[in-house]
């Protein structure tokens, strides 16, 4: 409805920014960040170089809007994956290793757009700061699975600083609520013991969430990164296979059922 309510105007203008972002992505897969070039973009297009800065103010602003739409795209992929995954009686354990292969198929099927967040720094560029809260949401799915944890020693280290971080600001804090808003509520007797949640120091259930979360991002990144750039070809094992591996034992540290 809001498209057809649109003018033409509005409706060429969108359909050009496509083509546009079509055009650079295809650049990104032939040879990665530094490849993107707006000459060679305007020049398929059949546009004069000034008349494609009416659509882009330059490469980087044109890499903001590659970015977005891909953290955007990787959110929606993990939270329909986590609607389907809490559907039915499946365990805390069986929903991470769900969640682990979305975050994989998403990177695998569109390898060149998970390199642009995930791969090396593109030189001269840095991301606008709404990407943080983008880059949260493709994260916020685990979140409520470890905040049901019970961490063992190998990870306490990490719970600790987890602690002290949820502790210091606010934004980290409103981010574990937004996704495990029971794990930042506070019964009376832990009030009463000096957990405020929300307010100021982190719950154990939230400081559980958050490092449980940090410690997936980091096993998915280092496993899916090196399966995403080739690292393993002639290697005998699968990607999916390795990663389930280490989800098993992340799992383990947090005692997920």
């Amino acid at each position: 409805m809001e498209r057809a309510q649109q003018g033409p105007r509005a409706r060429y203008r969108e359909q050009t920014c496509a083509e546009i972002k079509d055009l650079a992505l295809r650049q990104l897969a032939e040879g990665g960040g530094t490849a993107l070039a707006l000459t060679r973009i305007a020049k398929e297009m059949g546009l004069s170089g000034p008349a494609l800065y009416r659509y882009f103010t330059g490469r980087d602003d044109l890499l903001d809007a590659l970015i977005r739409d891909a953290y955007d795209d990787a959110a929606a992929a993990m939270a329909r994956a986590a609607a389907r995954s809490a559907k039915g009686s499946r365990g805390v354990r069986a929903r991470l290793h769900d969640l682990a292969e979305a975050y994989r198929a998403w990177a695998v099927a569109e390898p060149h757009r998970y390199l642009l967040l995930q791969g090396a720094p593109i030189p001269g560029y840095v991301a606008p700061p709404d990407t943080l809260e983008r880059a949260r949401a493709v994260l916020g799915p685990f979140l409520p699975l470890f905040a049901t944890g019970n961490p063992g020693p190998a990870v306490a280290a990490t719970v600790d600083e987890m602690t002290a971080w949820l502790t210091a600001e606010e934004s980290v804090r409103a981010w574990v609520a937004q996704y495990a808003p029971e794990a930042v509520e506070v019964t009376e007797p832990a009030e009463a013991a000096g957990a405020t949640g929300a307010g100021g120091a982190a719950t154990a259930a939230a400081a559980h969430a958050l490092a449980g979360a940090v410690l997936a991002w980091a096993q998915l990144h280092g496993s899916v990164s090196l399966e995403v750039a080739g690292q393993f070809a002639g290697m005998a094992h699968r990607g999916g296979t390795l990663l389930g591996a280490q989800m098993e034992l992340l799992a383990d540290a947090f005692g997920l059922e």
